[in-house]
């Protein structure tokens, strides 16, 4: 309860700010409409209302902390389970601690101990990776049967081969006929 010293001296605060309000000048949101201002009365109650749950929410953060700190106390430290249970407690204040809200477009992050891992599993693939994976085997493909003249380009490409080649074995082969023909010697006249 107040005593009379304080309830007096809460009051003059009060009529200090309704005298701050009322002499601010400022003008109200539509030109036409009355100001309205709160009375004396009505702010000393929101005050009261204010301090009362400021009260309230530290007796029952204290009476959290105690549970928290009794049930830590039983219970052994057992990993990061209990901890992530904890600290989503004690985030959790206000209305957020009696409404459960699931939102379908939060993920939350699922951590994973070594143990829990599986190497076995293959691993998921981008689209972009496995188009990129799917490039490369088309390639190397065509390379294959390129080089086995499987292709049109290879088989445009041995065609244009073969008849360059055909020229240049009559060039080789008339070459040769002349080598191992013998020639007539040329007399030279030695003075």
């Amino acid at each position: 309860m107040e005593t009379g010293e304080e309830r007096s001296q809460s009051h003059s605060q009060l009529v200090e700010l309704f005298q701050i309000v009322v002499s601010s000048g400022r003008k109200g949101g539509h030109r036409r409409r009355l100001r309205t201002y709160t009375s004396p009365e009505e702010i000393d109650a929101q005050m009261k209302e204010e301090k009362e749950r400021k009260e309230h929410e530290q007796e029952q953060e204290e009476a959290g902390a105690a549970q928290i700190d009794q049930s830590e106390e039983k219970l052994p430290a057992s990993g990061s389970d209990d901890s992530d249970n904890e600290d989503s407690a004690r985030r959790r204040g206000g209305v957020e601690g009696l409404i459960e809200i699931e939102n379908p477009n939060r993920v939350a992050q699922k951590f994973k101990k070594v143990t829990q891992i599986e190497v076995d599993e293959p691993k998921q693939l981008s689209r972009r990776e496995r188009e990129e994976i799917e490039k490369q085997k088309a390639k190397e493909h065509y390379m294959k049967m390129h080089l086995a003249g499987k292709t049109d380009q290879a088989k445009a490409d041995l065609a244009r081969l073969a008849i360059i080649r055909k020229p240049r074995k009559e060039v080789a082969r008339r070459k040769k006929k002349l080598k191992t023909q013998p020639q007539p010697e040329e007399k030279t006249c030695t003075y």
